[in-house]
């Protein structure tokens, strides 16, 4: 039993706003529920508190990013690593002549730091294109790009809303596959049951059922692929080869770049992984508990990169490379981009971005924990950042 507002006492309480807030996303999740007929899927559950627009935590108005937010991405680090994708991507771009894809840009932090490290090499391209389903976040995302770029750069931005046909170019997405919506489902000796959110008296609890249709067969291929015991806790995402799909079917040459957390099905599915990946965020404090605080909190679920290449390859893409983070920022040239600024940098400044590089190289913070995949299609050129021993045998 989960009462959605009791926190512990040494977190920061929500505004009065926010709870406000909180209380009306609430109010919709018991609609759904009822409408459900008493037990809602978890994967509707966290479609409704993270993308319901105009409700979800995704589609409100409340700070998600950097140190006033609820957790910190690595392009809010430092622009560094907006500099060693730059020069990932600066060889599709010369190779292609085509366009730059942002998938979900959220603050636009990443996008303002990658045009400006393209602009550098002279590789800004014709065409900036993010492609964002909240309206707060594109204005965030406008503020953040029209700040940090001259106008006539730009007047090279605009927003989709809808896969682009026949996009020629790169394409970049960070961190955007962990905020999926996720099924929940634990193993039985017949076969899987899958999680529903209920109503109780003084909040919410889980219900079991057992699962049927897409679900149960997901489920079913998993556990049989990998030996997953009785009492086994994952996740399935239902949305992903969907969206895979969508985005192969929109790459008409050039290259993707996926970075999130994640790791390949073998890892994710080791019987010591019971429990599942899922993960949530408010202010800094990570937990357990997705009936906490509807739409004030992040929600996340590693990334199954196995499913994304299989997903890819079906869509005719080629799987090119698949590496961490700490070795994409390596070969992407993140150790010259910070001896660059050493010699410009006042001591306090170098000093935090020396603390940022740590974060996003050292293996107990995002260097392991993040991985980076390369697919390709009508592009065959050894790209900073994939250059080094892969490990597409995870896969």
């Amino acid at each position: 039993m989960t009462d959605p507002w009791a926190i512990p006492v040494d977190w920061p309480p929500p505004s009065p706003e926010a709870l406000a807030h909180g209380r009306r996303v609430q109010a919709a999740v018991d609609a759904a529920i009822e409408a459900a007929g008493g037990a809602l899927p978890f994967a509707d559950y966290m479609e409704c508190v993270l993308h319901a627009p105009g409700l979800g935590y995704y589609s409100a108005g409340a700070r998600k990013f950097g140190v006033g937010g609820d957790f910190v991405t690595a392009p809010e680090l430092t622009p560094l690593f907006g500099a060693c994708l730059a020069n990932a991507v600066a060889p599709v771009l010369e190779t292609t002549g085509g366009d730059l894809l942002e998938i979900g840009p959220g603050s636009g932090r990443l996008m303002a730091d990658l045009a400006g490290a393209l602009d550098r090499l002279g590789r800004l391209p014709r065409r900036i294109l993010l492609l964002e389903r909240s309206a707060e976040l594109r204005e965030r995302q406008r503020e953040t790009l029209a700040q940090a770029l001259p106008e006539s750069k730009y007047s090279r931005v605009a927003w989709l809303e809808h896969w682009p046909e026949g996009f020629v170019g790169a394409v970049v997405a960070n961190e955007v596959l962990d905020a999926f919506a996720v099924e929940r489902f634990r193993i039985t000796p017949e076969g899987a049951e899958r999680f529903h959110v209920v109503r109780r008296a003084d909040g919410w609890d889980w219900a079991l059922q057992p699962g049927a249709g897409r679900f149960a067969e997901a489920v079913r291929a998993l556990r049989e692929r990998h030996d997953l015991p009785p009492g086994f806790v994952g996740e399935w995402c239902p949305g992903l080869e969907a969206w895979i799909a969508g985005l192969a079917e929109a790459l008409a040459q050039g290259a993707v770049i996926l970075i999130d957390y994640g790791e390949g099905a073998r890892a994710r599915y080791r019987p010591e992984r019971s429990g599942g990946t899922l993960k949530c965020h408010y202010r800094h404090r990570m937990h357990e508990d997705p009936l906490l605080l509807p739409g004030l909190q992040d929600i996340t679920a590693d990334v199954d990169f196995t499913a994304v290449a299989e997903a890819a390859r079906r869509g005719g893409m080629a799987v090119a490379a698949f590496v961490t983070q700490a070795e994409f920022l390596m070969d992407a040239g993140i150790e010259a981009a910070f001896e660059a600024q050493a010699g410009s940098v006042p001591g306090p400044a170098l000093w935090r971005t020396a603390q940022a590089v740590r974060t996003l190289m050292l293996p107990g913070e995002m260097g392991e924990r993040v991985r980076v995949m390369l697919l390709t299609r009508g592009l065959d050129r050894p790209l900073p950042g994939f250059r080094g021993r892969g490990r597409l045998a995870e896969l």
